[in-house]
């Protein structure tokens, strides 16, 4: 059974990992290593659940990032909508996740622990992971220790952290980045993108600037075209 608390006059559960249905849109808390983990989760009617669960990281802690980041949200909303199970969370001290931040090593404990509340829930089920800027870093900082399958990297922020010191990815995988970047070196991104061994698709967007103001929807297309599986195409 779940544990139940009210917050703010609003009914919430913590999760013990035996409800049936977790693709109801309400907030539910897992968890992890300093607290409790914010966590929104969201599908279809369509989800069927071999079908992927896509895990979306959000941006820095520090700097605003959060769950509700515009840009995680399209992602969300656009996994959801290919009739996939969309994760989001929000990192320590975000929200009403509990800690504080840890420069990078506290935020890939949060993705471990609700990957593995996903997966003890869903232990057949193939895991997908998703990231905008800091949350790109915090994906391949983890995806080994989670075994996803596939990831999704939006404005990796490659000038930022030191990307060589993380696993050589070894999954298929995705790169967005905006060319008017003005956070991320787009030029820097580029050259890390050609330096992997397993080269990514790469869908590189001229015109658009750090938070893709504009061109939402082009980042909504992509995913679309490229990462909707086969088993939902009707969905």
């Amino acid at each position: 059974m779940s544990d139940i608390y009210f917050d703010n006059l609003h009914l919430h559960h913590i999760y013990d990992g035996l409800e049936e249905d977790l693709c109801t849109g309400e907030t539910i808390f897992v968890s992890g290593a300093s607290g409790r983990i914010e966590v929104l989760t969201s599908c279809p009617d369509c989800y069927r659940g071999e079908l992927p669960i896509v895990i979306t990281c959000h941006p820095h802690p520090l700097h605003g990032g959060t769950m509700k980041n515009k840009v995680v949200h399209i992602l969300a909303e656009t996994f959801a909508n290919m009739g996939l199970m969309s994760v989001t969370f929000n990192f320590r001290g975000v929200g009403r996740s509990q800690g504080r931040y840890d420069q990078g090593r506290g935020e890939s404990e949060d993705l471990i622990a609700v990957c593995h509340y996903f997966q003890r829930r869903y232990p057949r089920t193939p895991l997908w992971l998703a990231g905008f800027s800091f949350g790109a870093y915090i994906v391949l900082k983890s995806y080994h220790q989670v075994g996803a399958k596939r990831l999704l990297l939006v404005a990796p922020p490659v000038t930022l952290f030191d990307f060589n010191t993380l696993p050589e990815i070894d999954v298929p995988w995705m790169v967005i980045q905006g060319g008017k970047d003005e956070v991320i070196e787009p030029i820097k991104v580029a050259e890390w993108v050609k330096q992997q061994p397993e080269r990514p698709t790469l869908r590189w967007m001229s015109d658009a600037d750090h938070f893709f103001h504009g061109r939402l929807n082009r980042v909504r297309d992509s995913l679309l075209k490229y990462w909707r599986p086969e088993a939902v195409e009707n969905c």
